[in-house]
């Protein structure tokens, strides 16, 4: 399963790209109105560090604001995915981005039919937001689960994209579901290693090296 990283600040995506493990960024106008800089600006500055998809969404509701600011981010670099929501305007101006040959993200799905509108659309990523759908009591991962279905009963080459991930439960349960890719906060991508017996079995061997005065030479 592929990791993407949701945030717009730069200084975060620079030091976590470091690691390799990152293989794309989703943003959105919430995200980047906390980090108070020029929307385009960061988007370039994500682009310069990130090789894989950089998920720019538009602030256009109608159709053709989405066009022609899905065509202006487009331009930033080829790893933008332009972002719309799952509206009939949003499907259409997805219809058009991918038969032009765009990457689109289509976000804000809460059900297995509205993905599968979104793969009939061409869109490359849908987003079901797991969190959200558990917030009103629903089951956030079967709407994963049922997603995967349908679009393995038909043929849908659009990746399903795991997001409002509140904790590393549910990466662990997207993956399990079958998700193509989690979007998850730098707080929990920075949970995703952490294990108290990780921790204890490394104070151990660092304390047994010291004990037998076990040295590497370099």
């Amino acid at each position: 399963m592929k990791i993407f990283l949701d945030t717009a600040d730069v200084a975060e995506i620079r030091e976590y790209a470091a690691s390799g493990l990152v293989d794309g960024v989703t943003t959105n106008p919430s995200l980047a109105a906390k980090t108070g800089r020029d929307y385009g600006e960061s988007l370039k500055e994500i682009c310069a560090i990130i090789p894989g998809s950089v998920s720019a969404e538009v602030l256009a509701t109608d159709f053709d604001g989405m066009m022609k600011e899905g065509k202006a981010v487009s331009k930033i670099g080829k790893q933008i995915t332009i972002k719309v929501p799952l509206t009939w305007d949003g499907l259409k101006a997805c219809k058009a981005f991918s038969s032009e040959g765009l990457q689109v993200n289509v976000t804000l799905c809460f059900s297995p039919v509205q993905a599968m509108m979104a793969a009939k659309a061409g869109a490359t990523f849908i987003s079901p937001f797991i969190g959200r759908v558990d917030d009103i009591g629903e089951d956030g991962m079967g709407l994963i689960r049922d997603i995967r279905a349908i679009y393995d009963n038909y043929g849908f080459k659009t990746e399903i994209l795991a997001a409002s991930v509140r904790h590393v439960q549910h990466v662990r349960e997207a993956a399990l579901a079958g998700a193509d890719v989690s979007t998850i906060p730098v707080s929990v991508f920075k949970q995703l290693l952490s294990h108290p017996l990780t921790d204890k079995g490394l104070a151990a061997f660092v304390a047994d090296a010291k004990k037998g005065n076990v040295t590497i030479k370099t």
